[in-house]
């Protein structure tokens, strides 16, 4: 295999296209991918090789910084170059490891250097394309979305996905329930959920997501609907949702993973 396969990610789509574009014309690059957000690219990251990642570091859900972050746990994480506006984040970006950090609008002479620099860290070895996805890929996919950045105020923290007893919808926004308070996130929950899923979040109304080891108990309202008792409150389950949750709740109980909250 000759060149290197590179992926850009960017939620603006003129940006994405005109990175892809750049990225043809160079003769290193043999191939490239494009992905219109962080989720996206995990996947695409997860399918297949890539020996860099051009990433944006504002995107909506999860930024360029956290993916990359995520993908240097891999145990072959891709060179990860920021393509970004702003110039305000280049410490966070070479502390994360980044070999290198464009401003927008990109210019080819400027990202002729970053390619000829991603080129001497990508090993010059011949590599046979594989047959069968190993094993270890499997092994190596990062967790998606741990923590979730808050702004507020003009300030940014960070609520960790194991604070969170249960998520709220709110339009397009989310409101996180954690002993430490109600965070609002511009996300909305179908997009969360993709991300928490796997992760001991259920879906138990159409706005309403549980973490499973958070529940207590299940309840009966005045009206015989459901409800899922945790420490912050009730959570209404909607007859759709009320045998899976039941399931679910009997397989953590029956693993040990139920009342580890204290």
């Amino acid at each position: 295999m000759t060149g290197m396969r590179v992926l850009a990610v960017d939620d603006v789509k003129a940006a994405l296209d005109e990175l892809c574009r750049l990225l043809r014309a160079a003769p290193e690059v043999a191939g490239v991918g494009a992905a219109g957000d962080a989720l996206t690219a995990l996947r695409m990251i997860e399918g297949g090789e890539f020996d860099a990642v051009f990433l944006d570091i504002s995107m909506p859900g999860m930024n360029g910084l956290e993916l990359a972050s995520l993908l240097s746990k891999l145990s072959k994480p891709p060179v990860i170059v920021f393509v970004t506006a702003y110039d305000g984040h280049a410490v966070s970006a070479y502390g994360i490891g980044a070999v290198d950090y464009l401003l927008k609008p990109v210019r080819a002479e400027r990202l002729a250097t970053t390619l000829s620099r991603v080129a001497r860290m990508v090993a010059p070895v011949e590599i046979p394309e594989p047959v069968t996805a190993p094993d270890d890929t499997v092994s190596a996919k990062p967790d998606a979305m741990p923590v979730l950045p808050v702004e507020s105020e003009g300030r940014i923290r960070y609520v960790r996905r194991g604070d969170v007893e249960f998520v709220e919808a709110q339009g397009d926004y989310v409101r996180l329930h954690t002993r430490g308070g109600v965070h609002l996130v511009r996300m909305p929950i179908s997009r969360l959920l993709e991300y928490w899923e796997g992760a001991g979040f259920a879906r138990v109304h159409r706005g309403f997501l549980v973490a499973i080891d958070a529940v207590r108990e299940l309840r009966s309202d005045a009206v015989g609907g459901m409800l899922a008792h945790t420490d912050l409150g009730d959570v209404p389950v909607s007859r759709r949702h009320a045998r899976e949750l039941r399931e679910r709740l009997l397989h953590a109980a029956q693993r040990g993973e139920l009342g580890g909250r204290g």
